[in-house]
């Protein structure tokens, strides 16, 4: 039974991960190497926090009394749990020296959840000290809101495990869905086209960035893509996009757009920088 987790990563995704973990109920750890990343991500949920209180979904006692299940460290060693959850680089040589470095301090049915977007959890297991305990947890932005869990098999995982994660984010307050291991899973493989074609309507100059989003969002679809870029992040979109593309032979209906990695290499990420396809300084 998983009664503690340790997310390692204290950005935007580990931070909501952490705070859902802590407002489940959970004994949760939020690691980071950077001191200045785990005080903002503290100051963050606290923000959070009030809101809920200001809106009578929690009570300032129910925020202390969670606040104080969540220990923020930069100490490596202090991540001992039931199951890490890493939202660190998506980096696959990251995340495998993660988890290889913390199957030392834990024991071998600690579980290894990693909340990457499209890399191979086959692939990340494959050079794990305990390949049968790895697991796909992804998690998708803002975590405390959006309910979806993809919980992704591993050709090595346990089912074992597989069953635990699915439990977990239940727990979790989420809706797991169960898929195996696959380039993109399932929401990334098939949000590719919903970006890129839009990407490539603008490329070929058939009409303008705020069109195309007001015209789907009219079509029922809660936000356009150049606003869902934005929100994700410039870095993260377009890293994924690369991954889906190679992983699936590179074909030319998934190329990545030069538009997007102009805006990658301008350093405007969207929401997170102030400018990505919209300006959010003012």
């Amino acid at each position: 039974m998983i009664k503690t987790i340790c997310v390692c990563g204290a950005g935007t995704m580990g931070s909501g991960i952490a705070q859902v973990a802590a407002q489940s109920g959970f004994s949760t750890i939020l690691f980071d190497v950077n001191g200045e990343m785990l005080e903002k991500s503290r100051t963050n949920i606290q923000k959070n926090f009030h809101v809920q209180i200001s809106r009578n979904k929690l009570s300032a006692v129910e925020s202390s009394a969670i606040l104080s299940s969540l220990i923020f460290t930069n100490n490596i060693k202090d991540c001992s749990a039931d199951i890490i959850i890493e939202a660190i680089v998506e980096k696959l040589d990251a995340k495998v020296e993660l988890f290889n470095h913390l199957a030392v301090t834990n024991n071998p049915e600690t579980i290894f959840a990693t909340n990457t977007s499209s890399l191979s959890i086959t692939d990340i297991a494959g050079r794990v000290t305990y390949s049968t305990q790895v697991v796909g947890m992804h998690f998708f932005n803002p975590a405390p809101v959006m309910k979806l869990v993809e919980v992704v098999k591993g050709r090595q995982t346990s089912g074992e495990v597989v069953k635990e994660v699915y439990e977990l984010a239940k727990q979790l307050g989420k809706t797991p869905v169960l898929c195996k291991d696959a380039p993109g899973f399932i929401v990334n493989r098939i949000a590719r086209p919903y970006y890129l074609e839009a990407l490539r309507l603008i490329e070929l100059g058939v009409t303008d960035i705020e069109t195309i989003d007001k015209v789907l969002e009219a079509a029922g679809f809660r936000m356009g893509p150049f606003k869902v870029m934005d929100m994700i992040g410039m870095d993260v979109n377009y890293n994924v996009s690369s991954i889906v593309w190679k992983a699936l032979g590179e074909p030319d209906r998934l190329t990545t757009s030069p538009i997007q990695k102009a805006k990658l290499d301008a350093g405007e990420l969207g929401r997170k920088t102030g400018k990505g396809f919209y300006d959010y300084s003012k």
